[in-house]
């Protein structure tokens, strides 16, 4: 299995995420950006969705038609991952919502879990893992592995940033998972934090500076 890693270039999301980059961004208009920037991103990564046809009746006659035909989960990774849930709902306000909170060990860099609260059916839903800074890849890996876990099949995952590191982790330990991104940044410093990235964007999103 190949796996994919998917950029979105469109014009907006590009925008979008040089103004989440910016230190100037004050946190109202974070969340906000954040929100816009999953909405847009959500079409390419909902683009696999499972559809039947369907005929409707138009005031003019019947018309063949497409419908989704597949539950859709979105799983947020706190806290960050909150931040694109809104957008996404406004595309897709059917689906279920799942939460997965991990912490990372400052000094081992490794995901820690703590919480964990997922839909059920999850073998036959289209799933989108929220993990906004993909940086060292742990708890993406650590996140696909408790969906697995839990029967999950059909798994993306979006994230605002990625890190060339953290895309071959979870390329390595799952490669049956597209990861949607807006941008790749080729260095991780120290701690562990996405260089140029745009910071912590859970710090940012909550104003927990």
């Amino acid at each position: 299995m190949t796996p994919k890693l998917i950029v979105c270039e469109h014009p907006l999301i590009q925008d979008k995420l040089t103004a989440l980059r910016d230190k100037k961004t004050e946190p109202a208009m974070f969340r906000r950006l954040m929100e816009e920037t999953g909405a847009l991103m959500g079409y390419e990564v909902l683009r696999g969705l499972r559809t039947r046809k369907k005929t409707v009746r138009t005031p003019m006659g019947p018309a063949p038609s497409l419908c989704v035909d597949q539950s859709i989960v979105f799983v947020a990774i706190l806290r960050a991952g909150l931040g694109m849930i809104p957008g996404l709902l406004q595309i897709a306000p059917q689906a279920r919502i799942g939460h997965i909170g991990l912490y990372r060990d400052e000094e081992t860099l490794n995901p820690v879990r703590y919480y964990v609260r997922l839909p059920k059916d999850l073998d036959k839903s289209f799933v989108v893992l929220c993990d906004p800074m993909l940086a060292t890849g742990g708890s993406a890996v650590e996140a696909l592995h408790i969906l697995k876990t839990d029967k999950a099949k059909q798994i993306c995952l979006l994230s605002l940033i990625a890190s060339k590191a953290g895309v071959a982790r979870v390329h390595r330990e799952h490669p049956d998972v597209p990861i949607f991104t807006a941008g790749v940044d080729a260095v991780l410093n120290k701690v562990g934090y996405i260089v140029p990235g745009l910071g912590d964007a859970g710090d940012r999103l909550f104003a927990t500076l």
